[in-house]
């Protein structure tokens, strides 16, 4: 794969933020950059604005006096795209209309050289049908970036049906060249990001519709348990409401209905409302001058337990809180009781949620004292633990677990007994996500797991957290949800199943 060259000239089309933000990145990389907007002294503004940005990175010292000086004398602000016929690659960054894009690509083939690279920077329309009237289909590519451009290292580059893959390799080494991670994907609804994304907010959405917690607590659950960088809530309300919605729509629409992308009611009312969220001042939580961020639910301290012991098979994944729990001082005896791992307190059996409710699992082991615990990104440093009690549970019982996470330095918090809680649902929806993506040919395990970690900041991939869980584990999981909904919502990926059928023990997505 070879890059664009140092010095050959790259177009932009479109001055907002994505525009502005790719000149920029390309100027600094060296190239020589046009910015082209319709609008009436756009591009020069967008430029000042580019000036500005450089002039404070030199002061923060992320970059040099001179080579600041440098990537800005290399922008141009040109007013017709006929100045841009001399370019090696045109990124597009215009609004996102079909027709908008296809009309400007179509002009910009009477304008350009047959060797220069047609890139759009759409987040959501299919790259083959902005090439289909083209009369040289073959040489344009989706170049995906994530906003801010300039501080957002994912690029998805995406391959319609007539794109050239010699076309896509060079925009990917270009893309390297300009310090940031590139992915290859194919053009289908929501490509990788928009697509694997879609479980963070809908599980979300159906747990705080089966009252598992309210939005403060669920979020800082996501945070403090699962290592996100912020909650479902948070994020859809820093979002808008109006464009969560709106791609959720777009990717079930576009999939024909696929439960597994079914908008959320409860989003719906909100868009009906007004309540978009930060913009409006109002969404899943208040804003403004004034405005308070509910606590998240947190259970009172209680009395350290004494009698605590590890039961079931090897600790495996628990294996970290196995050792939290000894550094807080329990001895940890083995029982030979049962073959899930998991702990005896004080007589209440103590699980990681394997997708059943913490009700039916003490049902299913005559054991009226269960209580579930949620998914931890890394037990050694999570500052909260998730528990769900059963129903048959006593207060005395659950008490006794909730003191023994206590005494290891956890604050506690309760969620209600929804299947698969909170952490462990979304994390197994995500991978499941992630694995049909592969498993259809949109990308490979390695670039799904790179989009998500760079393109929307997951503490992990999520194919490389399944591996960490277990394999089997997140099977267990998907389909004890589907059994307790009855849903195709949570049908297991075939890939998953497959790898499971390969190495029922030691199955892995990264080999």
């Amino acid at each position: 794969m070879h890059a664009l060259p140092q010095g050959s000239t790259v177009a932009v089309i479109g001055s907002g933020a994505m525009g502005s933000g790719i000149a920029q990145v390309a100027a600094i990389a060296g190239h020589q950059v046009l910015l082209y907007d319709t609008r009436q002294d756009a591009a020069a503004q967008a430029i000042d604005s580019i000036r500005i940005a450089c002039s404070k990175l030199v002061e923060k010292g992320r970059m040099g006096a001179v080579e600041s000086d440098l990537a800005c004398e290399r922008l141009k602000a040109i007013s017709t795209l006929a100045e841009a016929k001399d370019a090696a690659l045109v990124v597009e960054a215009i609004v996102e209309n079909l027709e908008a894009k296809r009309a400007l690509f179509t002009e910009l083939e009477g304008v350009v050289g047959d060797d220069c690279i047609l890139a759009t920077n759409t987040s959501s329309i299919s790259v083959t049908a902005i090439a289909a009237p083209l009369r040289r289909p073959q040489r344009l590519v989706g170049m995906h970036f994530f906003n801010p451009v300039p501080l957002m290292a994912l690029v998805e580059v995406i391959s319609g049906l007539a794109t050239d893959r010699a076309v896509a390799d060079t925009v990917y080494a270009t893309a390297e060249g300009w310090g940031k991670n590139p992915v290859h994907a194919k053009s289908t609804p929501g490509f990788i990001v928009n697509r694997v994304a879609r479980p963070y907010y809908a599980e979300g959405l159906r747990l705080l519709i089966e009252q598992a917690a309210d939005p403060a607590t669920l979020d800082a659950v996501m945070r403090e348990c699962g290592g996100f960088r912020m909650g479902p809530f948070e994020l859809m309300d820093l979002i808008g409401h109006d464009v969560n919605f709106s791609v959720t729509n777009s990717v079930f629409n576009a999939y024909f209905g696929d439960p597994r992308f079914t908008p959320s009611i409860l989003q719906q009312e909100l868009v009906n409302a007004g309540f978009l969220g930060r913009k409006t001042g109002r969404g899943f939580y208040q804003y403004g001058e004034g405005a308070d961020k509910p606590a998240a639910q947190t259970e009172a301290p209680q009395p350290r337990p004494h009698a605590v012991s590890l039961i079931g098979g090897e600790p495996g994944a628990l294996a970290p809180l196995v050792d939290r729990l000894a550094a807080a001082g329990f001895a940890l005896p083995r029982q030979e009781i049962g073959v899930a791992p998991g702990f005896l307190c004080e007589g209440a059996a103590v699980y990681l949620t394997d997708g059943r409710s913490a009700t039916e699992r003490a049902r299913d082991n005559d054991h009226r004292d269960t209580v579930l615990f949620d998914l931890l990104l890394d037990a050694g440093k999570a500052t909260r633990i998730a528990l769900a009690r059963a129903d048959q549970c006593s207060d005395a019982a659950f008490h006794a677990v909730a003191g023994l996470f206590q005494a290891a330095g956890f604050a506690v918090t309760r969620l209600d007994d929804v299947p698969g809680m909170a952490v462990m649902r979304t994390v197994a929806m995500l991978a499941n996500e992630a694995a049909d993506a592969v498993n259809q040919g949109v990308c490979s395990a390695r670039a799904v797991d790179t989009a998500m970690q760079k393109g929307v900041n997951y503490p992990r991939g999520p194919l490389a957290w399944a591996d960490a869980v277990g394999l089997p584990h997140i099977v267990t999981v998907l389909a004890n949800l589907a059994a307790a909904y009855g849903e195709d919502r949570y049908r297991v990926s075939p890939l998953l199943r497959r790898k499971l059928a390969a190495d029922p023990a030691g199955a892995r997505i990264h080999a």
